[in-house]
């Protein structure tokens, strides 16, 4: 039938399936350095681990696969900015599980050195999303942007290099990190910024929590309502999709993949019984991962 996977990979015994994690201590790859949001979410997930940052998304990818890593977190989507498809198209041809999720309050913050005051500061750096999402002070205070490759990279350079005229936007925790002052809070434009972001492992979670996702990669056949054909089977066992995204097929032009993240586990009987109706349609289903769903962005508060 052309599909990728079979129903007894999906929903086989959960014995042949789970295995628990044995490792005395998590080393967690994500991308950035010290004092980054996606630290913060490394050690939401596991605050006893070992944050390993690396410069760049793949690279905390592979020391994963590698096994340098016990797990990566890396970012999936953010409230204000939409996706981040670098970590989904990792994702499409890994052998890495999503095995939980995280949640992240963004607050940016201005930091200067010690003793500078807000009137001296001529120039802010920051990633070119932060400056984004701090435009409305920015320009109250008449200050230049200039983009950096990351928030806490930012802050990084300011302690060492930076001058009176020089800011960076970035966490507070990036201000303990390297030594710098808070002189402005939560100066985002957004008062509801978060980030989700999914921490990825090589053997799927345990089913510890009534309250799970599912994700997947799905690409329907070419056909009229083949894509409204394959989502039938979530509302048809009861199913809550909470998330739908289109992405190019890299391997054929003008051609499409969509990640699905669904509410429950796949080994709930509703669950696999949708996915079975769904490889049935498919022409191609990839299973990321069931794991314990985040709290509620209400519940962040």
């Amino acid at each position: 039938m052309g599909l990728s996977v079979s129903v007894r990979n999906l929903c086989g015994k959960l014995d042949d399936r789970l295995s628990p994690m044995t490792a005395p201590r998590k080393r967690i790859a994500y991308q950035g350095l010290p004092g980054a949001f996606s630290e913060t979410a490394v050690l939401q997930f596991a605050k006893d681990s070992e944050a390993i940052g690396f410069p760049s998304f793949e690279e905390a990818f592979q020391a994963t696969v590698k096994g340098e890593c016990t797990h990566a977190c890396l970012p999936v989507e953010n409230s204000l900015a939409g996706s981040i498809n670098q970590t989904y198209d990792l994702l499409t041809d890994s052998v890495l599980h999503v095995v939980g999720e995280q949640i992240v309050r963004v607050h940016h913050n201005l930091l200067v050195k010690p003793g500078v005051t807000l009137d001296k500061v001529r120039r802010v750096y920051s990633h070119p999303q932060a400056l984004a999402q701090c435009q409305k002070f920015i320009r109250k205070h008449h200050l230049q942007a200039v983009t950096d490759f990351d928030t806490a990279g930012a802050a990084k350079l300011l302690a060492e290099n930076g001058t009176d005229g020089q800011a960076a936007i970035a966490s507070r925790r990036a201000a303990e990190a390297y030594g710098l002052e808070v002189i402005a809070e939560h100066i985002e434009d957004m008062e509801h910024n978060f980030t989700r972001f999914f921490v990825l492992g090589h053997e799927e979670a345990e089913k510890t929590s009534e309250n799970n996702k599912t994700s997947f990669v799905l690409a329907t056949r070419h056909k009229p309502g083949s894509l409204v054909s394959c989502l039938e089977e979530f509302p048809k066992n009861g199913i809550n999709m909470t998330k739908l995204e289109s992405r190019p097929r890299r391997d054929r032009p003008w051609s499409y993949i969509f990640y699905i993240d669904i509410e429950g586990h796949i080994l709930d009987a509703h669950v696999s019984k949708a996915v079975t109706g769904l490889m049935r349609k498919a022409a191609f289903v990839k299973y990321l991962g069931s794991y314990p769903s985040a709290p509620e962005l209400l519940d962040l508060e």
